[in-house]
């Protein structure tokens, strides 16, 4: 397998760097940075049925991946997570053409898992011997299981209410962690100072070009699974939107490899309204988004005030006919519980919001039963113990012939 990176581009001033030296954002207007590949090349040497051939995990795609040299690549075995029929979730809303792609079955529990492969494995590639990140935790707890895995010094910065099962795997991975007094944008802000003046490389969304390639190749998994065509619609929890760009991208490279046609399905960003930045730009008609005041959510995935991606992640959903809609902490919390007994899937608060952004996009007649619709839940309700309401439950004993009874 060979890499056919080619370059960086930046995606809005559209200045081109070497795809060989470490760069974060570009240098002329501080933007995202693409990894770009020569996709030609791709489609003459790459048929796309072989793939199914290949070992699964992430990095079977590897000519549209970042790393050059396969002994760099630095991997958990995340990728190809079940994609599930909603069964008896969807039988309740009334379809039977509802999906939920689980992420939480990545390692260290949430989809971050792959960003921070594709973004150590190039950081390690290029040379780095420190990385830091700013995050709310599941960033946090992948850069720390990855770092470590690489022999790579890791320095994280999160919210001082951050859960604190993600607290544990960061020290338990031998990560030098640190509580702000903040949000997670504060927690970047000491990122980059650390940046300027110890010389970490800084992986922060979307601050540097390749979490975005990890994470794209969530949009390649369901091309797959769909035969190579794409759902009606995706609805994605969104903070700084790595996974929602990175699935645009990957949907532009599909089509220019002739695998897919040009059909898109209909983006949609879900936020709490405790903290909608993007749902709010997206109603007002604007292309970036304002700080979001006093930020505040039970799922601190989403509680990103301010997004650099902003732009492109409104460019998706409009582009695509998507929407952008926020729900509230009462329905995320429901929703968690409806996830995991409905479906069977043990859903971060983040993951279980989509479910409420479904309903309400239902019963606005934006989505329909018909619609091929993705939700995708992003991680694992297990690092958010906090909150689940521990039941009252019923302690039996064995030696009482009378404990039928006591079992309704």
């Amino acid at each position: 397998m060979h890499s056919h990176l080619s370059h960086l581009q930046c995606t809005y001033c559209g200045e081109t760097y070497a795809a060989d030296e470490l760069h974060t954002t570009c240098p002329k207007c501080g933007k995202v940075l693409f990894a770009r590949y020569d996709l030609q090349a791709v489609r003459a040497h790459l048929d796309r049925d072989a793939l199914a051939c290949r070992p699964r995990g992430m990095w079977r795609w590897f000519e549209i991946m970042p790393v050059r040299d396969p002994a760099n690549v630095v991997t958990l075995g995340e990728g190809d997570t079940p994609l599930l029929p909603a069964g008896r979730l969807g039988e309740h809303l009334g379809t039977e053409r509802l999906w939920i792609k689980d992420e939480g079955l990545n390692p260290t529990g949430s989809f971050k898992a792959r960003g921070l492969s594709a973004a150590v494995s190039k950081a390690k590639e290029l040379g780095a011997k420190a990385i830091a990140i700013p995050s709310a935790g599941n960033a946090a707890s992948a850069l720390a299981a990855y770092g470590a895995r690489a022999g790579l010094a890791v320095y994280q910065f999160m919210p001082q209410d951050v859960p604190e099962m993600m607290r544990k795997e960061a020290h338990q991975y031998g990560a030098r962690t640190y509580l702000v007094k903040g949000l997670i944008n504060d927690a970047g802000r000491l990122v980059r100072e650390g940046a300027r003046h110890k010389g970490w490389f800084d992986v922060s969304t979307l601050r540097e070009p390749y979490r975005q390639e990890g994470k794209k190749t969530m949009g390649l998994e369901l091309a797959q699974h769909f035969g190579w065509s794409l759902p009606d619609a995706i609805i994605y929890p969104t903070g700084g939107g790595t996974g929602i760009v990175g699935m645009w991208k990957a949907f532009d490279e599909l089509e220019q490899l002739g695998w897919i046609g040009a059909k898109r399905p209909k983006m949609v960003v879900v936020q709490a309204e405790g903290c909608a930045p993007i749902v709010r730009a997206y109603q007002a008609g604007q292309r970036h988004a304002e700080l979001f005041p006093d930020a505040h959510t039970i799922a601190p995935g989403i509680r990103v005030p301010a997004a650099i991606g902003d732009y492109l992640i409104l460019d998706a959903v409009r582009s695509s006919g998507g929407t952008a809609i926020a729900v509230s902490d009462e329905e995320i919390a429901r929703d968690m519980r409806e996830m995991a007994r409905l479906a069977g899937v043990f859903a971060s608060p983040e993951g279980a919001a989509t479910l409420s952004a479904y309903k309400k996009l239902r019963a606005e007649g934006f989505l329909s039963p018909d619609d091929v619709t993705v939700l995708f839940s992003c991680g694992s309700a297990f690092k958010n113990a906090e909150l689940i309401q521990p039941p009252s439950l019923t302690v039996l004993d064995p030696n009482d012939p009378g404990w039928l009874n006591e079992v309704a």
